[in-house]
């Protein structure tokens, strides 16, 4: 049984790692802010992820209690990281940060509101139309 739980963990810690490269590639060769933010939110919290539960699942075999940092980080990982990625796209947007010619779309507009309600119909529009 031990030689499976060691097994699991190497290919957690092989698989966090993979993730980890991935994203630290991403960040190096992707060519604007918005693919260079993309691209290690996703795949470091994944690789980051996949290392900690290897270390809980070791230490928690090995001790015979799993300890409740180990549980806590991933879950703080998983929180933040998505708020925090969320938060540095919304100041790109507002900076007007310039895109890659490959990035696809535009940006939305700063001023008003992107989910499309009545408060940010201009003034002048009486048709209700947008």
């Amino acid at each position: 049984m031990q030689t499976v739980i060691e097994a699991l963990v190497c290919a957690l810690l092989l698989l966090g790692s993979l993730f980890t490269l991935v994203g630290a590639i991403g960040l190096v060769r992707l060519p604007d802010f918005f693919m260079r933010l993309h691209g290690p939110t996703k795949s470091t919290t994944l690789g980051v992820g996949g290392i900690v539960f290897a270390s809980v699942l070791y230490f928690s075999t090995h001790n015979d209690f799993a300890s409740l940092h180990e549980l806590l980080i991933p879950a703080f990982l998983f929180l933040t990281a998505p708020i925090s990625a969320h938060m540095l796209a919304k100041a790109g947007i507002q900076q007007r940060v310039p895109l890659s010619p490959a990035t696809r779309g535009r940006l939305p507009e700063t001023g008003g509101s992107a989910t499309g309600n009545a408060s940010a119909q201009s003034p002048d529009d009486k048709s209700g139309k947008r």
